[in-house]
């Protein structure tokens, strides 16, 4: 990984105006890089539409488009234009009217697609299987690019440690999540702070801001975190951009301004043997108030 600039730029998005979205995301990519000179560049979850559309499958597979196509064909001009790395997230088409993804797209400084991330992680509202619009992503992957090795993940997905995991097992050292999360800052804050540490990664976060078709408001605090768990950057509950320089040497010491050497690594100590039963179904002990299915 080199040395750069990775900036969130948190703003709202216009209920389900696409087009309007996507210019103000350009204008925004153009700021971001003016005033931060940011290399890598990560909006909001769904900054196409806002997260909640009040609209059936069909219908927002209609609003949307399948990228490259009308939902990435201006970033990836800007992108191309500014020479910056982008994290592009939108519902996206599938492969048939109704199949609906929640996806996050990372186009790289030429204007091309170098890699397309579908939530794996649905909330259980917006799951397809328990009466929602999004359909389950199956892949997760660590791209290659000029400023190093970037995964993605959206949002709810961050709950879930085995996925951050399996992005740092193959090579990941920058995780990108975009977000539109409604829980609370203890959470988002934990959360991202645990994927960085857990994984040694940087975390570069950005939540949304103001209100989605369904009434919703969110709160933003963007933030990037260092793969020792230290907040570099963190956002307001306001329309701004956060930015911060990236070293590629982050492990060498065992808190921020110390000078006492690091002795572990998280992903070299695992101990795989424990871990084999893992990989089973299972349900938490306690119920919660609700287990949402399509029939709710």
């Amino acid at each position: 990984m080199k040395e750069f600039v990775a900036a969130c730029v948190q703003i709202a998005s216009a209920p389900n105006d696409v087009q309007g979205n996507i210019e103000k995301g350009v204008a925004w990519l153009e700021q971001a890089v003016k005033e931060h000179e940011a290399e890598l560049v990560v909006f909001p979850e769904t900054v196409t539409t806002g997260f909640v559309t009040g609209l059936e499958p069909e219908a927002l597979w209609e609003l949307v488009d399948d990228a490259p196509g009308r939902i990435t064909a201006e970033i990836q001009k800007a992108a191309r234009s500014l020479g910056v790395h982008v994290v592009w997230p939108s519902y996206r088409r599938g492969p048939e009217r109704g199949v609906v993804y929640n996806s996050s797209i990372l186009i790289g400084p030429d204007g091309e697609i170098i890699g397309i991330y579908d939530k794996t992680h649905p909330f259980p509202l917006e799951r397809r299987a328990c009466g929602g619009w999004v359909t389950t992503g199956t892949r997760a992957e660590a791209y290659d690019t000029a400023l190093g090795k970037i995964g993605m993940i959206i949002c709810y997905d961050g709950d879930f440690p085995e996925l951050s995991r399996l992005l740092a097992v193959k090579g990941a050292e920058v995780i990108a999540r975009p977000s539109a999360l409604l829980r609370s800052f203890d959470i988002w804050q934990m959360t991202n702070m645990a994927r960085a540490y857990d994984n040694h990664v940087y975390m570069v976060s950005t939540n949304a801001i103001g209100p989605d078709a369904g009434g919703s408001y969110y709160f933003g605090h963007s933030m990037i975190v260092n793969p020792i768990a230290w907040r570099l950057a963190q956002a307001r509950g306001t329309e701004e951009i956060i930015s911060a320089r990236l070293d590629p040497d982050p492990l060498r010491y065992i808190t921020w301004g110390s000078k006492s050497l690091q002795t572990f690594d998280h992903l070299e100590d695992r101990n795989l043997e424990l871990y084999k039963e893992i990989l089973r179904e299972a349900r938490s002990r306690f119920e919660p108030g609700r287990r949402p299915t399509a029939e709710t």
